[in-house]
């Protein structure tokens, strides 16, 4: 059974071993940004993994607020 944990963005221990996923797709998040990291444009990804260019929005967004709300503990 699959969870909603962002707009568009899913979670579900049968698709990618739980990794977050574009919905309705096998699509993870993480492959999503790995390749605009890597040059590709997201026309691109859109036409490769047959996902929206909202769908990459959302991608983009949801790791956006995984950093956001990530907090270091600095040690000398």
């Amino acid at each position: 059974m699959s969870m909603e944990i962002a707009p568009r963005i899913v979670v579900d221990q049968s698709v990618r071993f739980g990794r977050p996923v574009i919905q309705g797709t096998r699509v993870p998040v993480a492959t999503v940004v790995a390749k605009l990291a890597g040059g590709m444009s997201v026309d691109e990804i859109v036409a490769e993994y047959d996902v929206s260019v909202e769908d990459v929005q959302a991608a983009l967004h949801y790791a956006a607020q995984l950093l956001a709300s990530e907090e270091f503990l600095l040690t000398a």
